[in-house]
Formats: C-alpha cells, structure tokens, sequence
C-alpha cells in the first residue's frame, strides 16, 4: 500500500509560472545565478538568495538566513506572486526533454510510510545535513522541490488516469531556456479518488533523488515534538512527484582522478590485470555492457572487464561497478579511500559529453577518467529491498525538478 495525499498548494500565478520557477539554486554556475537574479525580479531564486545584492550578509544555514527566506517567500505571497489552491489537489506534471516524456503525479508523500521502510532509501544521509535541512524546514515552513519517489504500477491504473487527463488544456505549459516543455494539469476531485485508489494498491515507493529531503522532512515532526511545540496541519507528508520506474532515466556517474602520483602507465596497466582484463583501445567510449569499465589515462584508452572472481553476484551492493571500482581500483591502487571527502576524486554525470571529459584529461587537468555503465532500476531496488546503501554518486536521475512549481505549505 501507497500513500498519496492531495494538499493546497502555493503555486506561481499562470503569467509568471515561467519566471518563477526554477532549477535549484546549486545547479547554476555563479555567473548565470547572478545574471538571473539581476534580471528576473520574480524567480524563486530570490526566495532562496534573499541576502542577493547585500554588503552585509548572514551565515549560510543559519536561522537568521532561514528567517530571511521565509520573509522573502511572504513577500512572494503577500504581492500576489504566489497564490494558494483553496482546496486540496492531486497535480499531473509532465516534462518533455531530450525526447524523453517524464509524466507523473506531484502530491503529499506518507511520513509514516518513510519511517517503516514502505518508501525505501538506497543512499545514506549525512547527520549534520539533515539537521540542517530540518531547521530550515521548521523556519520556512514549506517544501518547494518535490522528493523524486518511483513505483510499479502492476495492475495499470494510473497510467490511463493521467493519459486521460493529458487530453485537457494545463493549467501551465511553457518552455524553459533549456529547452525543457514543463505542463501542469489540476485533477478534479472524482479523479483523485481514483488515483489514491490506484496507488493504495502499490507494494512500495522507492526514493530515487531527494534522500536528504525527505528525511528532513520525516524528522521534521519528532523534532517539533521533542522540542514541544505541538502538531502542524501538514507535517505527516512531505512533497513529492511520483514517477513510473519505467520513465525514470537513470545514468552512471563517471570518476576523474586529479593525480596518479608516482605511478606510470605501465604500473597502473599491471595492477589493474590482477583483476580485469585489460583491453586498448583505439577510440574512447563509455562502457557497452555491466561490468565493463572503460579508463582514459592522460589521452589513453583501455577496456577494463572484470574477472569473474571479484564479482559477487549474491551480494547487491558487492556486485555493482561502482562498488567494484572503489573496492579494487580507487582504494588499494590509488589511495582514495573515502569517495566523499578525498579531494583526488570528481564526479561528472553521465549526461556530460565524453569528449569533452577526455579534453579535461588530455589538458593535464586530470590523469585518469574511469567510466561506468549506467546501474538499472532493479539494481536500485534489490539494494533498497535489503536495506543495505549505494556507493557514493552511483546514479544521475532523470528528471531534474523544478524548485517554485508546487509548493507544499507544512504549516497551514
């Protein structure tokens, strides 16, 4: 059983939907940040940058900061930027890009579904971050960038509901710079019966992007409790967009090693066949089939296939490329021992152009690219399922989620 729960969202008033939301804030390079918030006084940007243009500026996630952010989003509100359904909605989203059609359902995820593992996690959180994004969620009072929770739907029942709602004009349809098309549709109340229904019957949700989100958001009501500051009308869910897993578009992320120290090419080539056959190749490219690693040293290609005896299939974690990489490559050869804090190591996802990750190595930039094959749904799930974690960066998600769209106020 699923839980799916309609809630009155803040949304941007139909004329500046397409000024209002956006990427999240941390995907922008600094130049492009500030451009957009020099010249579009309506994105939700400034919401999150309220200090933007300041001399004189608060600490990074602080609750002075957080409270600007909230002011800020007030603001939004009180001019009339932002308004809120009067009653509770279910909401269709829809992004189109690359040709890939990401459709599903934006609405409330179950907090007590995430407590009893029914929304399982394949990524472990970080203490501070959470208590961070916890704080910031007690001030603000609001989520804006929906969790990304994936299903199977068996039975398909909710395909032809949303199929049947796409026939109608949405209530936002534009485009964005990145050439992305976003649609938005309000499912009247008959439908979101039918809808609640169709997910009631689900085995499981499973987190695919938005870990720290939502367990922030799933402590967010001990905290309040512990702290005595009683119950808020919304706090048992937590905004989320719920996707088949077969429109999920799952890609690797690749490694960039900084420096190889002292070892040669030859050296490196040695280690490496204990436990890989090891193949050159002419023309670098990303990796054909699991279990094949492709490696560019300083503008030199090699195939990298595993031997037999360093895969555990019985194991889900064990038997993944990442793992594989980490446990047999990146640690005993080259000393990188803790994937999230070792400065030697970058991660590039997989969406990024090979050729212009192999201009980085041949630069001198880097000295070593290791490339994966993408990880399946059902690798994600079979880690989940045994309540066991990924490796570091193991998977880029498609699609990425607009911040400002829906808003789920958790205090009213």
């Amino acid at each position: 059983m699923a839980k799916i729960s309609p809630f009155k969202a803040i949304r941007p008033v139909r004329d500046k939907v397409h000024l209002v939301a956006t990427r999240p804030y941390y995907t922008y390079k600094e130049n492009v940040l500030k451009a957009k918030l020099e010249d579009n006084p309506f994105t939700f940007l400034h919401i999150i940058n309220p200090e933007f243009g300041e001399k004189k500026k608060t600490e990074p996630n602080s609750p002075e900061r957080f409270a600007l952010v909230s002011d800020a989003y007030h603001d939004f509100i009180d001019r009339e930027i932002l308004l809120q359904d009067t009653e509770p909605c279910l909401y269709l989203y829809r992004q189109t890009k690359d040709g890939h059609e990401y459709m599903g359902v934006v609405g409330g995820a179950s907090v007590e579904e995430y407590q009893n593992d029914s929304i399982k996690k394949h990524e472990a959180t970080l203490t501070s971050r959470e208590e961070m994004f916890t704080n910031y969620l007690n001030i603000v009072g609001y989520n804006a960038e929906p969790v990304l929770l994936s299903y199977l739907d068996v039975q398909n029942q909710i395909d032809p509901l949303m199929y049947n709602k796409v026939k109608e004009r949405p209530e936002y349809e534009y485009t964005t710079t990145d050439m992305v098309k976003h649609e938005l549709w309000i499912f009247d109340q008959e439908e979101i019966e039918a809808i609640t229904h169709a997910f009631e019957q689900l085995d499981a949700l499973y987190i695919c992007d938005g870990h720290h989100r939502s367990a922030s958001s799933a402590g967010l009501k001990k905290w309040r409790e512990d702290k005595g500051l009683g119950h808020f009308p919304n706090e048992d869910y937590f905004l989320a967009f719920f996707l088949s897993e077969r429109r999920l578009h799952i890609l690797e992320f690749n490694r960039l090693i900084k420096s190889m120290g002292e070892l040669t090419e030859d050296e490196l080539i040695h280690q490496l066949s204990e436990n890989f056959d090891v193949e050159t190749m002419h023309v670098g490219d990303k990796p054909a089939e699991e279990h094949e690693i492709t490696m560019c040293v300083r503008g030199n290609w090699f195939k990298l296939t595993c031997k037999e005896s360093i895969i555990d299939h019985t194991h889900p974690v064990k038997c993944l490329d990442a793992e594989i990489l980490t446990s047999h490559v990146l640690q005993p050869i080259l000393g990188i021992s803790d994937l999230k804090t070792d400065d030697n190591i970058e991660f590039i996802s997989g969406k990024t152009d090979i050729r212009e990750t192999e201009a980085k190595i041949r630069s001198g930039q880097f000295d070593i690219g290791f490339f994966l094959h993408p990880i399946d749904i059902d690798e994600i799930k079979r880690v989940a399922d045994n309540q066991m974690i990924m490796p570091p960066k193991s998977t880029w998600v498609e699609p990425k989620l607009r911040s400002g769209l829906t808003i789920y106020n958790i205090n009213e």
